[in-house]
């Protein structure tokens, strides 16, 4: 059986978006740094836009819901470059203040 020959099928994308779900939870989990976090979130983001357009595929859907999926793709991006705006915005303020972006250290962020 070759594995070079076989068909990219939907177990293919659902493999890699939970291994980029998997390894961005790792990555915030451990990282102590903001930037480490924030890509972190960014994988598991791009982890979930894989498994949004590979069900959005027309082989995979009997039905249509009215939402595609590469729709919602669309939508998870545009939130993610707002969500990345705004924490870094948050981290560079922090940077100035603390001369640090250790999240450990972050306790005192109040309005």
């Amino acid at each position: 059986m070759n594995f070079l020959t076989e068909p990219v099928g939907l177990s293919h994308f659902l493999a890699v978006g939970a291994f980029l779900f998997a390894t961005g939870v790792v990555c915030m989990a451990t990282k102590r740094n903001t930037l480490g976090v924030l890509m972190g979130v960014e994988l598991v983001l791009n982890g979930a836009n894989i498994n949004f357009v590979a069900f959005a595929s027309p082989y995979f859907r009997e039905e249509n819901l009215g939402l595609e999926g590469s729709l919602l793709a669309l939508f998870v991006i545009v939130l993610a470059a707002a969500e990345a705006a705004v924490a870094l915005a948050i981290a560079l303020n922090y940077y100035n203040n603390h001369s640090t972006i250790d999240v450990d250290k972050a306790n005192e962020l109040k309005g």
